[in-house]
């Protein structure tokens, strides 16, 4: 009761205050359970004279609350200190505890006695004026650290000869004086800390079983079968004598192989290489990847991301001056794919505007500021024709970079074809290439220009400040923004605006059914199916409930059906069939928190878009000899006839055959007798025998 009664009170101090607001300063997350010796937490809102301090808040005995805080602190109390690092309306806060958290070896003061060394609460506070704008909530919890840090005596230890005797009873104790984690066997570990990993303990050899009976030994049960002759020719002798005698004795080690980004290429002469594909890693003439920093999936930025043929990027990186590292650099010559070796084409220009790529600090520049000059941005124009690279041109932006600055570094990838006059690439391969954008008209206008996006947050997410970003061939994706809504809003104003802002992501009526089509032809065009959302409005009453509005379509749904219809040069020419936009529909409920003094609230609003492959021609019907043999194939089907008397085969090892045969036999006999019995002439003739 006391474990949940302090779970509820810690929930209740860590929620927003009364009468907060959505814009008002808070900590992300206000609520930590800390079980190492750091922890960060982030101050969303702007820092400007806010006194940050942190208080030890023991919970009383009697009534078991936590005790008042105030803005009287400091940024240390008792081993903790607090580090606050400022920034542009976000401030990163750092939470550490300066005592040592190793186990108490003998003679030691400064050390912890017991395995969970550390419990305790901690509130760290934000005060403007005296007055607290938000709270964070630490439950700190820590074990003691099983790592040693003591010093290592240097006198020599004497190795057995491991020919006559283990070298150890204990070989995964590795460390002098501390407990090894999984090391079951360690005489350092105490009874608590085995109870952590007693279930994933070391085993054989290693784990302390330096001495296991072997299989041949004529005392092992160790075998699940056993031969009828294993009596004769077992061996008979104590665990001493063991093959697991110098197990380690042969200790020779080897020089891990670290594996590169390196792929051999081909060595048959007078052709090195056959060209690239789409999507194949392009190469440099140290048979490396040609990087560049590019997004992974969980949304990060790694460096040494190589560029794939035929695949357009445009990624944005954020990086600070102490943490800017130099990518590739711009001498190292490309393999064309054939063998022969290309020069970039570099082009270095000055970045005027930097407002687009710097975010600055709230701290006001000074004379010991150190700036440094860096890479803007690069963007990257490789010309290709049929499965290899002939040109490359880069430009490179570079601008300076100081302390306390943030960086949004833009890569960009464009493939052109060699044989295209524009962008459009109307001689190339005329079908859409993965990676590039899908080709939108509005032809019911005069002007046929058109758009088929998706969203792009940014900041805190609301609608209004997200940005459209194009929807790429062939990858599916999903984005949204969050709109804020009123606890007095009309229902049907709201599905209004829903609807409103979901339209204005597809700018279009017609979809290009290739990466060429023409404005002035209609059948290179495919007209985007749109399913209106329902409207709710004549059944369901919106003027009794407050703060509820049913049918709301916060989803827009874009299907998009595509399939291979041919090859350019190896390439697959992949063609738009049909586009079809859908709504899902919500019910918005206003949320209140614990005071309930907020008038807004939040609705979440998605895009997603998903692309299906079908076949370019219909598949064949399946005749009817095809069915019915299909009734008859144990492969791909449950029942199977033909193996009804599988049983009494030879094939079924379930059972001895001998008595599989003798059920198979009684079980005909039964048949037989059952037959015999229900024919007409055996009532006659048994009637005759009763007579």
């Amino acid at each position: 009761m006391e474990a949940a009664f302090l779970g509820v009170l810690l929930l209740l101090l860590a929620a927003p205050c009364a009468g907060q607001r959505a814009w008002d300063p808070v900590f992300q997350p206000s609520f930590i359970h800390m079980s190492g010796p750091r922890v960060n937490s982030f101050f969303l809102g702007n820092s400007s004279r806010v006194n940050f301090s942190i208080i030890l808040s023991p919970i009383d005995e009697e009534t078991g609350k936590l005790q008042l805080a105030n803005c009287s602190g400091s940024k240390r109390a008792g081993d903790w200190n607090l580090n606050v690092t400022p920034g542009v309306n976000v401030s990163k806060v750092t939470v550490s505890l300066t005592r040592n958290l190793g186990l108490c070896l003998p003679n030691a003061t400064d050390c912890c006695t017991m395995s969970l060394c550390v419990v305790e609460t901690l509130q760290v506070l934000a005060c403007r004026d005296a007055a607290m704008l938000a709270r964070l909530l630490i439950q700190a919890e820590i074990y003691a650290s099983s790592s040693f840090t003591g010093n290592v005596s240097e006198n020599a230890t004497i190795i057995p000869n491991q020919v006559f005797q283990p070298l150890g009873s204990c070989p995964c104790d590795l460390t002098a004086g501390a407990c090894d984690v999984r090391c079951c066997c360690d005489p350092e570990c105490t009874p608590d800390l085995k109870q952590l990993f007693s279930e994933s303990c070391f085993t054989g050899v290693f784990g302390g079983d330096v001495n296991p009976p072997f299989d041949q030994l004529c005392s092992s049960r160790s075998m699940e079968y056993t031969p009828e002759w294993f009596p004769y020719l077992c061996v008979q002798s104590s665990l001493n004598n063991t093959p697991f005698l110098g197990y380690f004795y042969h200790g020779s080690t080897s020089t891990p192989k670290v594996p590169s980004f390196k792929i051999p290429f081909q060595t048959s002469p007078g052709k090195l290489f056959t060209g690239y594909r789409q999507g194949d890693p392009i190469m440099t003439e140290e048979d490396e990847y040609f990087i560049i920093p590019q997004r992974s999936m969980a949304g990060q930025c790694v460096r040494n991301a190589p560029v794939a043929y035929l695949e357009d990027l445009d990624v944005r990186c954020l990086t600070t001056r102490a943490l800017y590292e130099e990518g590739l650099p711009h001498d190292v010559r490309i393999n064309t794919g054939t063998g022969d070796l290309i020069q970039q084409n570099v082009i270095y220009r000055t970045v005027t505007d930097t407002g687009k790529f710097i975010t600055e600090s709230e701290s006001l520049p000074t004379a010991d500021v150190l700036c440094q000059n860096v890479t803007f941005a690069e963007h990257y124009t490789l010309v290709w024709e049929e499965e290899n690279v002939e040109q490359i041109n880069v430009t490179v932006f570079l601008g300076r970079l100081c302390d306390g600055e943030i960086l949004a570094q833009r890569f960009t990838v464009e493939f052109l074809s060699l044989k295209s006059t524009n962008e459009t690439e109307l001689f190339g391969n005329p079908g859409y290439q993965v990676g590039k954008p899908v080709r939108a008209a509005n032809l019911n206008a005069s002007d046929t220009s058109g758009s088929l996006n998706i969203w792009q947050p940014a900041g805190r997410g609301l609608c209004t400040s997200a940005t459209y970003t194009p929807v790429l061939f062939g990858l599916d994706s999903l984005s949204g923004c969050v709109l804020e809504v009123d606890v007095n809003e009309d229902c049907g104003l709201l599905r209004g605006n829903v609807t409103e802002r979901l339209n204005s992501l597809i700018q279009a009526t017609h979809v290009g059914k290739r990466a060429n089509s023409s404005h002035g032809d209609v059948d290179d065009w495919v007209e985007i199916i749109r399913l209106d959302p329902f409207n709710s409005d004549t059944n369901v009453s919106t003027g009794r409930l407050k703060g509820i509005c049913p049918d709301v379509p916060a989803n827009l749904n874009i299907h998009i059906i595509f399939a291979d219809v041919g090859a350019v040069q190896g390439i697959p020419r992949q063609e738009i069939l049909a586009v079809q936009i859908s709504y899902s529909t919500v019910i918005w409920q206003f949320q209140c928190g614990l005071a309930c003094e907020n008038s807004i609230s939040f609705l979440p609003l998605t895009a997603s878009v998903q692309f299906i492959k079908v076949p370019a021609r219909p598949p064949i019907p399946v005749i009817r000899f095809h069915r019915f043999y299909t009734e008859f194939d144990c492969n791909r089907n449950d029942v199977c006839w033909p193996q009804l008397f599988y049983p009494l085969t030879r094939f079924y090892t379930g059972e001895p055959y001998s008595q599989c045969l003798a059920r198979g036999l009684l079980l005909a006999f039964l048949v037989l007798l059952a037959a015999i019995m229900s024919s007409p002439w055996f009532s006659t003739v048994w009637n005759r025998c009763l007579i």
